[in-house]
């Protein structure tokens, strides 16, 4: 019986349920744990207000560590780049729609508008990417902090707290969120860029679990490794949590190349500086992604 560590959002038990449908149909057995993170406790902070990197994992990974659980499933857009001594990232899902989405109040929606929006409209989120893309495309709107699980969100826009909110994509399509009677559009990842590994569900286990370890390899596209890899690395490499400005999105097209789309500012409140290149190859590729987004002339 392989038991499954996972917080206690709707979209997470989405998460930890998907993956144990994975482990059934490889003849494996599986129960599910809701462990409680410093995220889902801190609700009314945002996240540039919570100390530390993975707020969102560590309670979870000290659970792997303590082996009362045997696979941690996370958003790897949440998940640090680091791994605790002792854990690795073993598999992850196929990649959902890795886009952002803005949900729109009708009355705040005007077609003729960048983005749909009013102007000076007061747009909900509580990520620094996001805040940094939306004001960069549209200077004039407010920014609100709003915190809560994918249903609490909508909920708040339906009660007018908000003209519009951002979020994932990926965690409306999954829990199957009611959006009736509200605007919606999908922003293009080439433009509005989502954050490293936005759509994708990482499977976390004990080093020492070798053949678990097989198991989940094996329940990954390869394709998908190479570039999440990148996109992880970009995000390792500039030091990156939930509290920078960072978009890293990278495709590999049929012919083999690997394309990145990257924006990077100091805080959401400076201008955001864009990356969109091309290779053969992965090989220095985040490196090279990553000089250019720090302006480094030497490259």
């Amino acid at each position: 019986m392989i038991k499954i560590g996972t917080r206690g959002s709707k979209l997470a038990l989405w998460q930890a349920n998907y993956f144990a449908s994975l482990l059934q149909d490889n003849d494996m057995e599986s129960e599910i744990k809701i462990i409680k993170t410093k995220g889902d406790v801190a609700k009314n902070l945002s996240f540039d207000k919570i100390e530390g990197k993975g707020f969102f994992t560590k309670e979870i990974e000290d659970a792997l560590l303590n082996k009362t659980i045997d696979v941690a499933v996370h958003s790897l857009k949440d998940l640090p780049t680091q791994s605790p001594e002792g854990l690795v990232t073993a598999g992850l899902s196929d990649r959902a729609n890795p886009s952002d989405i803005l949900l729109i109040n009708p009355e705040s929606f005007e077609n003729d508008q960048p983005f749909k929006l009013r102007k000076n409209a007061v747009v909900g989120t509580s990520s620094q990417r996001r805040k940094g893309l939306i004001k960069y495309y549209r200077p004039d709107v407010g920014i609100k902090d709003i915190r809560g699980n994918v249903p609490t969100r909508i909920k708040k826009l339906r009660e007018k707290e908000f003209d519009a909110i951002i979020i994932a994509r990926a965690g409306v399509d999954r829990i199957d969120a009611d959006l009736t009677k509200l605007e919606t559009l999908t922003l293009n990842p080439r433009e509005f860029v989502p954050a490293p590994g936005q759509g994708i569900v990482a499977f976390q286990t004990r080093e020492e679990n070798i053949e678990l370890r097989k198991t989940l390899g094996k329940l990954t596209d390869k394709k998908l490794i190479e570039t999440t890899n990148v996109e992880r690395r970009i995000l390792q490499q500039m030091g990156g949590g939930c509290h920078m400005p960072l978009g890293a999105y990278c495709v590999k097209d049929n012919n083999g190349y690997l394309h990145v789309w990257a924006c990077f500012a100091e805080d959401w409140k400076h201008p955001l500086r864009f990356v969109q290149y091309s290779a053969s190859t992965d090989h220095e590729l985040a490196e090279t992604i990553v000089k250019k987004l720090k302006n480094d002339t030497t490259i």
